[in-house]
């Protein structure tokens, strides 16, 4: 911080009356981040500058956004086609869908699925705790990643 010498009575230049403060040391000590996110802020940011960390965030991101939209693409096409494959087939004749076995095995499954659920609930916040303090400690590789996710994505 910037101290002020008091001036005498007689006053002095401008020059002799503050006394200059390094900002370096001051910086590298205190980042932006501990702010927002306190001083927990991981192993990350001691080992690479935040030029690298965001780089390397948008290149990861923009590859895992690029690789999601073409495995979303296919799986999407193989869906429908495997949908419309069937319609043909039941169309056709090959193929006879007994109705009332497929609502009850639904039903069956739905029931399954609501008590796994109550049972799932603690472990699925613990992994949301984990993956929220591991995004906090790697804020500026985070941000990186998201925006190359979506990059990525969109291209």
């Amino acid at each position: 911080m910037m101290t002020f010498n008091p001036l005498p009575q007689e006053y002095e230049s401008d020059d002799n009356s503050y006394e200059v403060l390094d900002i370096t040391e001051y910086a590298r000590r205190h980042h932006w981040w501990y702010q927002v996110f306190g001083h927990s802020s991981g192993p990350m940011v001691e080992k690479y500058s935040v030029a690298t960390q965001i780089v390397m965030g948008g290149v990861t991101g923009w590859c895992a956004g690029f690789l999601f939209q073409k495995v979303g693409k296919f799986a999407a096409t193989a869906l429908g086609g495997g949908f419309l494959l069937l319609q043909i087939a039941r169309y056709s004749g090959y193929v006879q869908i007994d109705w009332k076995r497929v609502e009850n095995d639904l039903n069956k499954a739905t029931r399954q699925i609501k008590k796994r659920a109550n049972k799932a609930t603690p472990e699925i916040s613990n992994i949301i705790e984990e993956a929220t303090e591991c995004i906090k400690q790697n804020i500026v590789i985070s941000s990186g990643f998201l925006g190359g996710f979506l990059l990525g994505f969109a291209f």
